[in-house]
């Protein structure tokens, strides 16, 4: 009898204690719980995959050479607790599964084999939150506003905005970066915050001692000085402070071949000829692609002797093989280089399109696309200048063009014009949204839109 109520004991013991060790804390069970994540891969690498949910929730995991790609949707299975406040996650990646059908999506003429391919599918996705007013905003780089700028901002929601020397004036770099972020505050979709900083006679930035104590030097003086190691240091140290004042696009290098002092774009060139400013080019983008803020080859197809379009028209003589020989090669080195954005001067260049400005022309545009097979952003010079302001309905055409990006200083002429212009079908609500979607993607590109999208 007692060796019974002792085994009896012993057995109580024994399921007592497994029960223990059974019962686990919740947190330990949502350790072993396996869970599913849905989102849309960011980034990926053999070491590490960036997703966003759809909470816009961001969470970096171990990879282990997944094989998926930037802007698949894909379904994770982990086990572990996801830590929001940490970018990288301790929870362990069991099994995945990719989901192809947002490609399907995309209309097969978006889907060109482009600079910014990988972020079809993010942009594609952004590009219908957006209404039609937003979608004609993202169009516009807008000289920043005499004042009201971030009420301005708020109403119309702007691709950008591009600074000019006033903006800067007596202006600390405290100052200076709380403009930029308090506008960046503003937009539902990060702008796009441009500036020229050319060096030499076009300085914005380095004009006010508060923010460089010198102004940066010309292409053609740094070149002089040290050849192109010199314009390598150079690159670094302007995107270094363009950087930390919050602007992500420099509106140079000026890539124009030019060699007689006596030309209008001398005094902003390398002042060397095409082989010399093929390389400048190159090294230029090349060194700029180490940073965060982009570089824009101008002024195409080259400016080559022609005057001063801020003025007035200007009839660009020469012939297109002159501008094949002589001109073009620069751009097609920054290009190859990797340039993301090309601007497009006002010069008729009367041997392509004789009654357009280049910036107006359907000509021009497909000799940068077809030839040079440029794949990034095409941006007007400013439509303001004495070249383009006074041709009636310049927005549009510059569209129809072939543009993806317009510079203009009468924001709300130029937005209503574009408005009226797809009211009244003249442009298509189809061309605005490719073009949209190739801006949303160079943005995902440069890495703005992972920041602060709203």
């Amino acid at each position: 009898m007692k060796n019974k109520i002792m085994i009896c004991v012993s057995i109580i013991v024994v399921l007592f204690t497994i029960g223990i060790l059974s019962h686990k804390p919740p947190e330990e069970k949502k350790m072993d719980k396996l869970n599913k994540l849905e989102a849309i891969i960011l980034n990926i690498n053999d070491k590490e995959i960036t997703v966003q949910d759809s909470n816009n929730i961001i969470y970096t995991f171990s990879s282990n050479d997944l094989k998926a790609n930037i802007g698949d949707y894909i379904v994770i299975e982990y086990t572990g607790i996801l830590d929001k406040l940490n970018p990288y996650q301790k929870s362990v990646i069991n099994s995945y599964k990719v989901k192809k059908f947002a490609n399907k999506k995309i209309p097969k003429d978006y889907l060109s084999k482009g600079i910014f391919k990988e972020y079809y599918t993010l942009a594609y996705n952004k590009l219908q939150e957006l209404s039609l007013d937003e979608k004609l905003a993202q169009l516009l780089l807008v000289r920043y506003p005499e004042k009201d700028q971030n009420n301005i901002l708020k109403q119309y929601q702007f691709g950008g905005y591009i600074f000019f020397a006033k903006d800067f004036t007596n202006k600390s770099k405290n100052e200076t970066i709380q403009m930029i972020e308090s506008a960046q505050e503003i937009a539902k979709i990060p702008i796009l915050t441009a500036v020229d900083e050319e060096g030499g006679s076009v300085v914005r930035v380095s004009s006010n001692p508060q923010l460089r104590a010198t102004k940066f030097l010309s292409p053609r003086s740094l070149y002089q000085a040290g050849g192109m190691e010199s314009i390598v240091n150079d690159t670094i140290e302007k995107s270094n402070l363009l950087d930390e004042l919050g602007l992500n696009l420099n509106l140079a290098p000026v890539v124009d071949v030019s060699t007689d002092p006596s030309d209008y774009m001398y005094d902003r060139s390398l002042g060397e000829n095409a082989e010399v400013t093929a390389e400048f080019a190159k090294t230029v983008i090349t060194t700029s692609k180490k940073g965060k803020v982009s570089y824009t080859l101008k002024h195409f197809p080259g400016y080559g002797n022609n005057k001063d379009t801020h003025k007035d028209t200007v009839v660009d003589e020469r012939t297109l093989e002159e501008i094949r020989t002589h001109d073009l090669p620069p751009f097609q080195s920054g290009i190859d280089a990797g340039a993301e954005a090309v601007l497009i001067s006002h010069n008729i260049v009367n041997n392509i399109d004789p009654d357009n400005p280049a910036s107006l022309s359907q000509s021009v545009h497909n000799l940068l696309r077809d030839e040079l097979n440029f794949t990034g952003i095409i941006i007007t010079d400013d439509l303001a200048m004495g070249a383009t302001s006074k041709i009636e309905n310049s927005v549009e055409k510059a569209i129809l063009a072939g543009n993806d990006l317009l510079i203009v200083t009468n924001y709300e002429e130029s937005f209503n014009q574009l408005k009226n212009s797809v009211k009244e079908g003249r442009i298509s609500e189809a061309q605005i949204n490719k073009l949209v979607f190739r801006i949303l993607a160079w943005k995902y590109y440069k890495g703005l839109m992972f920041n602060n999208t709203k």
